[in-house]
């Protein structure tokens, strides 16, 4: 990636990192959220589509995009 993606305390982020939610987040066309405190393993980074610049799978969610504003390195 071409620019450094920074959780929520300015930590750099790199694939495979293992972070944690620092809020509750709305599922987008579910009506499902992912409670804060939620740990995420092994994201992916991307290119920011919409400004979601991490690819993840959440357990019992599945496959999700998340911004690195809403997250911190666990």
């Amino acid at each position: 990636m071409s620019d450094e993606t920074r959780d929520s305390n300015g930590t750099l982020l790199a694939d495979g990192d293992t972070v944690t939610l620092i809020k509750d987040l709305k599922v987008k066309g579910s009506s499902s959220v992912v409670k804060g405190g939620t740990k995420v393993r092994n994201i992916r980074l991307q290119e920011a589509s919409d400004g979601h610049n991490i690819a993840c799978k959440i357990d019992g969610i599945g496959q999700m995009n998340l911004k690195s504003e809403f997250v911190r390195k666990a």
